[in-house]
């Protein structure tokens, strides 16, 4: 049975971005690049990407960080973008979030939010890595080039200035590796990584350094609009996945 029989399709795809919008508010350099903050660049290449999708966005400061269980109830894919303020996210807004991801929530995590509590928990690893914050030329390369999430984007991903991530990074192995990093020191870096935990599927995309603008790129931006398609193929219980990004706009191309 399609999403359609189930009368489910009719309702929009909804899709809460969540960055706790400290680097943007203290650094020029960061506000210099993502002016209206990180949480907008992404919220914005989802709705021009996504033009049928709901996308709402929510910061650290706000009351239960934005993500009340009402807001997560009407959450189909979430996206995380955190660095310095990991330890300020309440443990029960954590675990609340854990809970819809095993129900059959999405879950995008971007870049340095692989240290957030939601990601190392659902993961049960430290998810320590290497890094050098340089201006290093990545290039990410495709390791399942027919997989959903890398549907229409020109392989390889080249970055002409990011910060290096590098292995060991410590996470379970993935449930299916999409792309994999070399930097310009010669170090690589599992940087697509997929995984599955309950209901809920979760993407971790390694782009996405707050001084570099990594978000304007358009094969990064293709990627994270195919994600969201794919995470969230089992909020509305559909077998066939390798089609779900058709309905993502070529704006980006």
């Amino acid at each position: 049975m399609n999403a359609d029989s189930q009368g489910i399709a009719a309702q929009p795809r909804r899709v809460t971005v969540w960055n706790e919008f400290i680097h943007e508010r203290e650094d020029p350099k960061v506000a210099a690049v993502y002016p209206d903050g990180i949480h907008q660049a992404l919220a914005e290449l989802l709705r021009r990407g996504l033009p049928d999708t709901q996308v709402a966005t929510a910061t650290l400061d706000q009351p239960e960080h934005g993500l009340s269980a009402d807001v997560l109830d009407e959450t189909d894919v979430l996206l995380w973008w955190g660095h310095l303020g990991h330890h300020l996210v309440d443990n029960a807004v954590v675990a609340r979030v854990q809970q819809r991801v095993q129900q059959g929530m999405g879950l995008i995590v971007l870049h340095s939010a692989h240290l957030s509590k939601i990601f190392t928990r659902l993961m049960g690893t430290t998810c320590n890595l290497r890094w050098r914050e340089a201006d290093d030329r990545e290039v990410l390369w495709p390791v399942a080039p027919q997989h959903p999430i890398l549907e229409g984007v020109e392989l390889p991903i080249i970055i002409e200035r990011h910060e290096m991530y590098g292995e060991f990074f410590d996470i379970p192995a993935p449930d299916e590796l999409v792309l994999i990093s070399n930097f310009s020191g010669g170090e690589v870096f599992r940087s697509g990584c997929c995984f599955q935990r309950g209901k809920g599927r979760i993407f971790y995309f390694s782009p996405g350094h707050e001084t570099y603008p990594i978000y304007y790129q358009p094969q990064i931006a293709r990627v994270i609009v195919n994600a969201v398609c794919w995470a969230f193929a089992p909020s509305i219980n559909t077998v066939d996945t390798q089609t779900s990004p058709e309905s993502a706009t070529g704006w980006f191309i």
